[in-house]
């Protein structure tokens, strides 16, 4: 360990005495359970999302859009959008608005990873996404996490993502064992031969040209135990609840209709997903001989001297660049045939 690194531990340890918050320490005691539970890490693979520095702001990069895209490309859509609805929405002033419409351009045509508009830095930011595992297989919800503050089952729901305006900052108080995992997760690199020379290079090399770590906020996801193995399924949610709907619609709405389920397959998932919602906060589903587990996601993104990782030239994209909104003139006007 380097002194720097004990000294900001010594630090977080010396700011939780101090602090007397028994809250925190019960989420420490949590903490410390679950690695002992859990002791293991997988990696899930990268995701990305969109962070901007605005000097106006000060010099810390915040997340403009969610860390939850699965390629560099769809980070750059979202980018896309962000600046396109700016242009529609926000000002009246031609020229504010040509500034946005000619990024929104530049991204319809080229696969930029960083662009300066209106005086603000965006950049496509790369993100590891992994959760801890054990011999029951992975983490599900600690009892410290902050569940949703509408727990309802039905109707329109939306529960904002907690990344959006997050400061990436590896020097924030994340608690003592968030301090170590930091510590833990800057040497990592890939090293496993099923990945790719090529792969195995460009971690290595991230891990010294971005050496600190930034921990986004935790989330949670649905995942389905296939043999020895893990897959997704669904989509990155901010709270334990959220994870927990998702995959009660999945089994009443989404499934039956995308996997033409016949009618006793309708009612078994059904009766499973009636089972998830009047049990307190179950985790562990079963259906038939498959188990679904409510899991925890962590995120960490590596941050160098000029700011957070963008895409490494090994990191794949699945489309190239293109237009996805109308034309819109200088005044605001949107054009459908062009």
């Amino acid at each position: 360990m380097t002194d720097d690194w004990k000294q900001q531990l010594d630090a977080l340890h010396a700011g939780l005495v101090r602090r007397d918050d028994p809250a925190a320490w019960v989420r420490e005691a949590d903490a410390v359970d679950a690695s002992q539970r859990y002791p293991h890490i997988a990696l899930r693979g990268p995701v990305f999302g969109i962070a901007s520095q605005d000097p106006e702001a000060g010099p810390n990069w915040r997340m403009v859009t969610p860390a939850a895209d699965g390629t560099p490309q769809q980070a750059r859509d979202g980018l896309n959008s962000h600046l396109w609805f700016r242009a529609k929405d926000d000002t009246d002033d031609r020229d504010v608005r040509r500034e946005l419409l000619d990024a929104v351009a530049v991204l319809e045509r080229d696969p930029v990873n960083e662009l300066k508009v209106l005086g603000v830095r965006y950049r496509v930011v790369r993100c590891d996404e992994f959760t801890r595992i054990g011999t029951d297989g992975l983490e599900p919800p600690r009892p410290t996490d902050a569940e949703a503050r509408d727990a309802s089952w039905e109707g329109l729901h939306h529960t904002e993502s907690l990344d959006e305006g997050f400061v990436l900052d590896p020097g924030r108080d994340d608690g003592l064992f968030a301090g170590a995992m930091k510590l833990s997760l800057r040497t990592l690199a890939y090293s496993d031969s099923r990945f790719p020379a090529d792969v195995r290079a460009d971690s290595e090399q991230a891990a010294t040209d971005y050496p600190d770590i930034a921990l986004l906020p935790v989330g949670f996801g649905v995942a389905e135990r296939r043999g020895k193995g893990w897959r997704p399924r669904g989509v990155l949610m901010p709270t334990p609840h959220d994870a927990r709907r998702m995959l009660h619609s999945a089994m009443t709405e989404t499934w039956p209709e995308l996997h033409e389920f016949d009618q006793d397959e309708k009612d078994t998932y059904a009766k499973a997903a009636e089972e998830l919602k009047t049990a307190a906060r179950v985790n562990d589903v079963h259906v038939d001989d498959r188990l679904f587990r409510i899991c925890r996601i962590e995120r960490a993104i590596r941050m160098g001297p000029d700011g957070p990782e963008p895409p490494r030239p090994t990191d794949q994209d699945q489309y190239t660049p293109e237009k996805i909104h109308p034309t819109m003139d200088l005044d605001g006007t949107l054009h459908y045939d062009d």
